[in-house]
């Protein structure tokens, strides 16, 4: 039995070099974002005519498609993302202008001696009004 001394790639060829980055003038990139605007995806025979067009190669174009929509696809997550946060902290505001509501009516209730007449169904149509207040422009103010 033989054993090779050496790192085991050393008897081969060694890997091609990558290819430098790839420049495009202002004008390639203002007529490939204005394609990809209108469209996402590139039929073979659409991104042959558009290399032809911008002097670019069939491979370019697909790439800079492809990465075009990658970069698309992170932008539309963060902004989903920032709307869903914003739509979080809205509610969260809402909750906490319809306790403090509900804190100012039972005080209210508390201190005036109305309590004692206020039953449970009573104070359900409190809850009602303080909700459908929280989405009309003018809302129900108790001060204690």
């Amino acid at each position: 039995m033989t054993r090779r001394i050496g790192h085991p790639y050393q008897n081969r060829t060694p890997p091609k070099r990558k290819k430098p980055r790839t420049s495009f003038t202002r004008l390639q990139i203002a007529e490939l974002e204005k394609r990809f605007h209108r469209q996402k995806y590139l039929a073979s025979a659409e991104r042959a005519s558009l290399a032809k067009t911008l002097k670019m190669t069939d491979a370019q174009v697909k790439t800079w498609f492809q990465n075009r929509r990658t970069k698309w696809r992170r932008q539309t997550a963060e902004e989903r993302e920032a709307e869903r946060q914003a739509a979080n902290r809205l509610m969260m505001s809402l909750q906490a202008e319809a306790l403090s509501k509900v804190i100012a009516y039972k005080y209210h209730f508390e201190f005036t001696g109305a309590s004692r007449f206020l039953r449970h169904h009573d104070f359900l149509i409190v809850l009602h009004v303080i909700r459908m207040s929280m989405f009309s422009d003018d809302s129900i103010l108790i001060t204690v």
